[in-house]
């Protein structure tokens, strides 16, 4: 957790999402069952394929050989949130989606924008002030909590654009 505040830039089909929105939960929560996630990408359909593919690989064999502490509880376990028996979890979202009273130890934002909406000011600039307005609130710890933007440059206004000129991001 050095690095607080992530910019991921790939092209597309360079297993981004697998890497971090599906393999970094499950590999975080292995080691620590309890940490919280939230994860948001531009469709509400994609956030919960990206959630239930960090489940298969949390409830497949060679996962619970590797981390045998840490298990899915049985009644909490949806498309949109699954848990952990310590009280971890994983949230789906949707950009601009609903994220009031929740919280999270890692917000994770993959892809913000599909190619046709960052072409639009008003979807882009609407995906700007939820992220400045909306997910960043969602922090459980301000000081300690670890945000992560990936995706692919789409236009010069889009997310990752915004918060490298805002500074204080870390680019990778």
């Amino acid at each position: 957790r050095e690095i607080k505040r992530l910019v991921i830039n790939v092209p597309p089909r360079s297993l981004k999402s697998v890497s971090v929105s599906v393999a970094f939960p499950a590999w975080c929560m292995g080691h620590d069952a309890s940490l919280k996630f939230m994860c948001a990408s531009y469709s509400e359909k994609l956030a919960f394929d990206l959630s239930m593919d960090t489940r298969r690989v949390m409830t497949d064999p060679w996962y619970k050989l590797c981390f045998p502490n840490t298990m899915i509880a049985e009644d909490q376990n949806e498309k949109s949130k699954f848990s952990t028996t310590k009280q971890g979890y994983r949230i789906a979202t949707s950009v601009g989606g609903r994220a009031t009273g929740m919280g999270g130890d890692f917000l994770v934002t993959d892809d913000a924008s599909s190619p046709e909406d960052a072409l639009s000011d008003t979807i882009r600039e609407g995906h700007l002030r939820w992220h400045d307005n909306t997910w960043t609130s969602r922090l459980n710890n301000k000081n300690e909590g670890v945000m992560i933007v990936v995706g692919q440059r789409l236009h010069i206004r889009d997310l990752p654009g915004h918060l490298l000129a805002e500074g204080g991001w870390t680019y990778l």
